[in-house]
């Protein structure tokens, strides 16, 4: 009689993991991030008194503007951070340092803005606390004023202008490019535009114009199409396929691959 020992069992193929791979909610959080950091936008015509306005410090109003500019401006410095913080896991496949100097001038824009924000609310703090005070000299609280605009203004262009432009323009979009995590020429697109924006920089810091006026805007308008259409494109496609996103980690020094492969399941073995 001839005795047929019962197979063994065979290997079952994992089960999918639920809901989409880590590069593509890593892609989809990152393009929040972006898309928000523009809500800052309505901050410069919420700040347009206590910036041009001389007599504003000894003067009444407005507070309420000044304090919802901030706002904004907090969620976008916030949002800036998240940005690097978020890119970081999947960018430090291609280059550790690079990716690691791009949180860093990220957090270093983000920091410029919240030295901004500090400086027009001290402005409106000595118009609540001096204006109209009994032995308050008016010219020393205008020009006490002045002094915390013009640091507001030396951090809008240290952090937004140069840091956007050397940050998401030059450094992201080099990453970008080299990694193949967009298609070619839109990270080619995104290295132009910071190159523009750095350009606008360096002159507006020698004085060849306002940082607000119209050649500095039309300088600046391709790196803000850049950084917004990367955040839509991200929130809607995702990172290109790449190498980077399959990469095992054993060269790269990361954790495994951000798009698991499909494993296959063991044959199964027969027992006669």
């Amino acid at each position: 009689m001839t005795t047929s020992a019962s197979p063994e069992p065979t290997l079952a193929a994992p089960r999918d993991r639920p809901g989409p791979p880590p590069s593509r909610r890593l892609a989809r959080l990152a393009g929040i991030f972006f898309v928000i950091t523009f809500i800052s936008i309505p901050a410069l015509p919420l700040y347009d008194q206590v910036l041009n306005r001389t007599q504003f410090i000894a003067g009444s109003g407005g507070d309420t503007r000044v304090f919802l500019g901030a706002l904004f401006e907090l969620i976008t410095l916030a949002a800036g951070i998240g940005t690097a913080v978020t890119l970081y896991p999947v960018l430090k496949r291609q280059s550790e340092g690079l990716a690691l100097g791009y949180v860093a001038v990220r957090v270093f824009e983000s920091a410029m803005i919240a030295v901004g924000i500090v400086s027009l609310l001290a402005v409106v703090t000595l118009r609540q606390d001096l204006a109209g005070a009994a032995g308050t000299d008016a010219a020393s609280l205008i020009l006490s004023g002045r002094s915390l605009i013009a640091v507001h203004d030396a951090t809008f262009l240290l952090g937004p202008a140069f840091c956007a432009a050397i940050g998401n323009g030059l450094m992201l979009g080099y990453l970008l490019l080299r990694s193949g995590l967009v298609p070619r020429r839109f990270a080619q697109f995104g290295m132009a535009a910071g190159s523009l924006a750095l350009l606008t920089a360096v002159l507006v810091l020698f004085g060849a114009y306002d940082q607000i006026s119209g050649p500095s805007t039309i300088l600046t308008l391709p790196e803000a199409a850049w950084e917004l259409s990367l955040g839509i494109y991200l929130i809607v496609k995702g990172f290109t396929p790449s190498s980077v996103l399959y990469d095992d980690g054993r060269r790269a020094g990361v954790d495994g691959p951000l798009v698991p492969a499909l494993a296959t399941s063991a044959p199964a073995v027969a027992v006669s």
